[in-house]
């Protein structure tokens, strides 16, 4: 139950973070340096992302505790790619972005596909036979573990508008989505709060920890994922609000400019 250092996982996050700091040094040397808080976001969310996959977090969440694997869950799939969306922005992102492929792909980032699909996403492998299916086959953990990062990648790089979307998806569609998302999240923690039937066998036959009968884990797995959503909810509210008052700081200053 202790820290591993697998280089499957480590090397793809070491390769992002090697990329990530060649195109910041290249912006830097054009004049166009990346602020400090995109660069220390983006650090955080490598970060998150050793943590989840190195840590105990990682073993007891597998084998013990499903309250601690839906931790590490919301770490791969909320918290890490929200500090990654906020540490992006266009000038770091525009050589991905230039093949014809990638550029069809940014159909994904539009509100009405990125939204539903990343509830569908996180519902899905929630199903006990997918969910089952993860734990006992490391193929498809992985294949879960990469499609809550990149649901969580999409989601908020959608409703923080890191690419250029429709004209009609302004703060207040992008508040509107922030309820959404809040409201599915709620909706699944829910059903773990209050069930009465412990819903996946590897938890029914693992070893018991901290005194937890399988449903009592269950329960505190979805309490975990309710606190954290309300959490990252507030910080994302807070985000969209100070842009909010950008907005209007810079509508009145154009205002104030014009000839009288």
């Amino acid at each position: 139950m202790g820290w591993s250092f697998a280089p499957s996982q480590l090397v793809p996050i070491a390769v992002v973070a090697v990329l990530y700091a060649r195109r910041a040094r290249t912006l830097a040397r054009r004049g166009r340096p990346v602020p400090t808080g995109k660069l220390a976001a983006f650090g955080a969310g490598l970060g998150v992302l050793v943590l989840a996959v190195v840590s105990p977090v990682d073993s007891i969440g597998e084998e013990r505790l499903f309250s601690v694997h839906m931790l590490q869950h919301l770490l791969i799939g909320d918290l890490a790619p929200l500090l990654l969306a906020l540490g992006l922005s266009g000038p770091l992102l525009r050589p991905l972005l230039k093949p014809k492929p990638v550029q069809r792909l940014q159909v994904l980032t539009h509100p009405l596909v990125a939204l539903p699909l990343w509830a569908v996403n996180l519902c899905v492998w929630h199903l006990p036979v997918l969910y089952d299916a993860a734990l006992g086959h490391p193929i498809v953990h992985a294949l879960q573990h990469v499609c809550f990062l990149t649901g969580g990648l999409l989601l908020w790089s959608t409703l923080l508008g890191l690419l250029p979307g429709p004209r009609w998806y302004g703060l207040g569609a992008r508040f509107a989505s922030l309820g959404f998302v809040w409201l599915v999240g709620a909706a699944l923690a829910n059903v773990f709060l209050w069930s009465d039937t412990a819903y996946y066998s590897a938890y029914v036959h693992a070893p018991r920890t901290w005194g937890l009968s399988p449903v009592d884990d269950q329960r505190a797995g979805g309490g975990v994922m309710l606190v954290e959503m309300m959490l990252v909810g507030v910080a994302v509210f807070v985000v969209l609000g100070l842009r909010w008052l950008e907005d209007a700081e810079r509508r009145q200053r154009r205002l104030e400019a014009r000839p009288s």
